[in-house]
């Protein structure tokens, strides 16, 4: 596991921090002025696990992450990023109700952040990215995505290829979403430990990871729409596995 240390921010986010990860907290930093009802919670959950909390003026915190919408919290974090590929697998035992999602240089941290939040809401076991043209793990992906990074593994293949490949080991199979894809979504039924390749913002799924897919999936579109956010496949495809599997529960 690799880590560093970063800054996050927006009172949900370090709340969240807190709940799931309180030992990487290291500091918090808090506006002066700010009304502390609204943050009670937040502090109860610092006082409980002896994380140190300052009051500093506004420039402080721009200083320390510049010009967003800190709500006046900011948290210094040593943020647990990646697992390794190569360990996670050593680890994995796969099962019927089991899915991946594998990332193909998702570049924008906001749409990787609301997929990792998607991600943890809707039980998938990982997240599997590249370790090139990847947005990395940063204080927008963790305000994003609610705080919930940390609560399942986010992966770093060197090759996600090699990955697709190596998940085919071990009785994945493997989906890509792709606009020219065979079936629709919806009518693939999802029985065994899946993969889901979600593609590039722009430019989709790449023409030879698509070729190492055991099937390409579509979402239908209509009104002349032509693709949808990263963030929002994700999302559809994510609940579509998972009303599969509490339909058969």
């Amino acid at each position: 596991m690799e880590t560093e240390n970063q800054f996050i921010y927006g009172r949900k986010p370090v709340e969240e921090f807190l709940k799931s990860t309180p030992e990487q907290v290291e500091k918090i930093f808090l506006r002066k002025g700010i009304q502390m009802n609204n943050i009670s919670e937040l502090l109860n959950l610092a006082s409980q696990n002896r994380i140190p909390v300052t009051d500093v003026p506004g420039s402080k915190l721009y200083d320390l992450v510049g010009g967003v919408n800190d709500q006046g919290v900011v948290a210094a974090v040593s943020m647990a990023e990646y697992t390794e590929f190569e360990v996670w697998l050593e680890q994995l035992e796969p099962n019927n109700n089991m899915a991946v999602l594998l990332l193909d240089e998702i570049e924008d941290p906001h749409n990787f952040g609301a997929i990792l939040r998607t991600a943890a809401a809707t039980g998938i076991s990982a997240v599997i990215v590249s370790k090139h043209r990847q947005a990395p793990v940063n204080a927008a992906v963790v305000k994003t995505s609610a705080g919930t990074v940390g609560k399942i593994p986010i992966v770093r293949a060197v090759n996600l290829n090699q990955a697709i490949l190596s998940l085919k080991e071990h009785r994945f199979w493997v989906a890509g979403l792709d606009l020219n894809g065979e079936s629709m979504l919806w009518d693939q039924k999802f029985d065994v430990p899946m993969a889901f390749v979600i593609g590039n913002e722009g430019r989709g799924m790449r023409k030879k990871t698509g070729e190492h897919c055991d099937f390409l999936l579509k979402i239908p579109m209509q009104n002349g729409v032509e693709s949808l956010n990263a963030s929002v496949t994700a999302a559809l495809v994510c609940y579509e596995w998972q009303k599969q599997k509490l339909n058969t529960q």
